[in-house]
């Protein structure tokens, strides 16, 4: 084996000197590129080492929130109106899913199924591989989603929740209200009092791997505080008497909407409030606006002949007139500035209490007139009419009540018994506590109270009381609301009728009937106020189609109370009403 020799000075490029310099240059850059690196290493581990641990936290560590459990919503018992319970929610990381493999195919039946959406769906959501997370669905029960975790499948996980149960159902719905998937409230109480019922979500930091497994907890966990509850002074009994009540009038007249509100007499505390149409909080599909709206606070209409007791009772107040004044209604109309008002019948003289009974525009009318424009403001203004409720409670309306100043003598004369101005039917209950606590309004709360309510004056106590009979007899034999009579115990009240105005004009054929009063009328407990929207069925009259709704309410509720009957018991001999003048 020969070896070939290598001949240094044939080779120019061998041959050549290098400078020393060159030789220098290359080692002092290979060292300044170790100082580099150093120096980096130096900035990443020591000077810039926060910054990195943040990137790498942003990366894989997570703050993962702990749910708190929200506070139950009480009625002023203790039965439950809304709780809290356990929810399964579940998610998907579609990368992972092996949706060709015939196993997976089969257990996503399955969780189809369980999960109640169709399969083509499902499949559509774990198509995109593109997302590394996507809702499969939310706030199972806490069963299904075990058996849903049961099977196994990879990519699959769920997430602990809490989800919303109403047992009351429809009968409570616009009082409790509602909670959208989030658990935010959406309506309601549970809007109203959403801050202290949601509580303080807790946190806990971990470190997740690419597929979204925790492996490693970081810091202190810091746990939920759970929301407070709610006790509301609604008694659950008397909301659902009162609402089946109403639901069964609204069907049976074939009418488009009603409600129902119970007022306690001596606290203000509203024991029921019903709205029908209702729905389900708990199951809101095809949940539509009709059901949603809680008429009894959002929609306001004009009170027609249950403002009379108002202006009777300004009239009284100031000594205009006294119970047993006579007026004369003849001929059954009076013209005022060029319009023409009416009752249903020429009454000829009537006294004051007899303009009650008789629910008497002219008679209302004439007296109206004597009274100062700015008094009977003042006087509406102070029962709550053209105010918000100052209540805790979402979408309670103020209503109309135009400025004295701009009254014209026959708008004068239609406020008096009724229209040009408009008020909820929550208004319309609320004021008529001026008659049952002796003069006083007080404030209407949602919330059980324990202490007495501060009332404002508006009337004295005599007139309240004056008040207070000619009720009586406006609910009695030969008055407008007879179908109001309740056995064993006595009562007052007032109906009234309107047209429905739609736009600048009045409705053919549409009305709304009413019967606002309380019982017992010489120490009232209870203030009812009952509305029915457009009845189709028989007579549209308040007296004929509110009233039997409020005698039966009025008659349950107290039972329930247990206040003790003030009449003896015995059949009631009830006639035609005494028609209203529309």
């Amino acid at each position: 084996m020969s070896s070939r020799s290598v001949n240094y000075t044939s080779s120019p490029l061998l041959a050549s000197k290098t400078p020393v310099w060159r030789s220098k240059f290359i080692v002092a850059m290979v060292a300044l590129g170790f100082v580099g690196l150093a120096g980096r290493a130096a900035y990443v581990q020591v000077i810039g080492n926060d910054f990195f641990q943040r990137q790498g936290e942003v990366r894989f560590a997570r703050t993962l929130e702990l749910p708190a459990n929200r506070g139950r919503i009480l009625d002023r018992n203790g039965l439950i109106l809304a709780s809290s319970v356990p929810a399964a929610s579940i998610w998907a990381i579609p990368e992972d899913v092996e949706l060709e493999d015939p196993e997976v195919q089969a257990k996503l039946k399955k969780l189809a199924k369980l999960a109640d959406i169709p399969l083509s769906s499902l499949k559509a959501k774990l198509a995109d591989e593109d997302k590394t997370f996507v809702w499969i669905k939310r706030q199972l029960d806490w069963n299904v989603g075990q058996e849903i975790q049961a099977l196994g499948i990879k990519g699959i996980y769920q997430r602990k929740e809490y989800k919303r149960q109403y047992p009351e159902g429809e009968p409570a719905a616009h009082i409790v209200g509602f909670t959208n998937v989030e658990d935010h409230g959406q309506e309601g109480m549970e809007l109203a009092f959403d801050k202290d019922l949601a509580g303080k979500p807790g946190q806990r930091r971990v470190i997740k791997d690419r597929l979204g497994r925790v492996v490693e907890e970081v810091g202190n966990e810091v746990p939920p505080v759970d929301g407070k509850d709610i006790t509301l002074a609604v008694d659950s009994k008397v909301q659902f008497f009162a609402y089946q009540k109403l639901r069964d009038t609204v069907i049976e007249k074939k009418a488009k909407a009603g409600s129902v509100v119970v007022i306690d007499a001596h606290t203000g505390e509203v024991l029921a409030l019903a709205n029908y149409p209702s729905y389900d909080p708990g199951n809101r599909k095809n949940l539509t606006g009709e059901q949603l709206r809680n008429r009894a606070l959002t929609d306001v209409f004009e009170p027609g002949s249950t403002m009379k007791p108002f202006t009777i009772g300004l009239a009284l107040n100031t000594n205009r007139v006294k119970p047993t004044s006579v007026i004369d209604t003849t001929p059954g109309r009076i013209n005022i500035t060029g319009s023409t008002i009416s009752d249903t019948h020429n009454y000829g003289a009537l006294t004051v209490e007899g303009v009650i009974q008789k629910s008497s525009n002219v008679g209302t009318t004439k007296i109206a007139m004597t009274l100062p424009a700015k008094e009977m403001w003042e006087t509406f203004s102070a029962a709550g009419f053209g105010q918000k409720p100052q209540i805790t409670f979402p979408g309670a309306v103020s209503g109309r009540l135009r400025p004295y100043k701009t009254w014209r003598p026959i708008e004068q004369a239609t406020m008096s018994y009724g229209y040009g101005l408009s008020a909820s039917l929550f208004q319309m209950a609320r004021g008529y506590t001026v008659f049952s606590n002796d003069g006083q309004v007080i404030p209407a709360t949602m919330l059980k109270s324990s202490q007495p309510p501060i009332g404002v004056p508006v009337f004295s106590q005599s007139t309240a009381q004056q008040v207070r009979k000619m009720l009586q007899m406006a609910a009695g034999p030969g008055g407008t609301g007879q179908r109001a009579q309740t056995i064993g115990y006595s009562v007052g009240g007032k109906s009234g009728t309107a047209r429905k105005q739609v736009g600048k004009s009045y409705a053919i054929g549409k009305y709304r009937g009413w019967f606002t009063g309380m019982a017992p009328i010489d120490n009232p407990r209870i203030i009812v106020a009952v509305m029915i929207d457009e009845p189709t069925v028989g007579s549209p009259y308040g007296g004929i189609v509110a009233a039997p709704v409020f005698s039966e309410v009025v008659q349950q509720t107290l039972r329930m109370m247990g206040v003790p009957p003030d009449m003896a018991v015995r059949p009631q001999i009830v006639s035609d009403p005494v028609e209203e003048p529309l």
